[in-house]
């Protein structure tokens, strides 16, 4: 059974060494303030969000053929200060940000 769900990871209360492993101060920096985004990742990105609260609504894979039922259920990841993010590559997506959001971020080449 193929994982059509490209998954959205959030590490909650990493560990300092987990932090230390991914020195994810030398990351560049992007910030935003409260509003709608939407956004495609071409390809894996970790970020860690420094401050802001985030709820990210993942659009299911396009198919034609998907039941009205699915589609009619949306489901969101949420996070906020202090959490690793880990958003798979060629995952869209609609950021609603209701704290304005400072974070860390790097792309990983596959």
């Amino acid at each position: 059974m193929g994982d059509q769900n490209p998954r959205i990871i959030v590490e909650k209360n990493p560990s300092q060494a987990r932090l230390d492993e991914l020195k994810f101060k030398s990351w560049p920096k992007w910030g935003c303030s409260p509003g709608k985004y939407h956004l495609k990742y071409e390809a894996e990105e970790i970020c860690y969000i420094v401050r802001g609260k985030v709820k990210v609504y993942p659009k299911p894979p396009s198919s034609s053929s998907s039941s009205s039922s699915d589609a009619e259920v949306e489901w969101c990841v949420e996070f906020g200060a202090g959490d690793i993010v880990t958003f798979p590559k060629g995952l869209s997506c609609t950021w609603d940000v209701s704290l304005s959001v400072d974070k860390h971020y790097i792309f990983l080449s596959s």
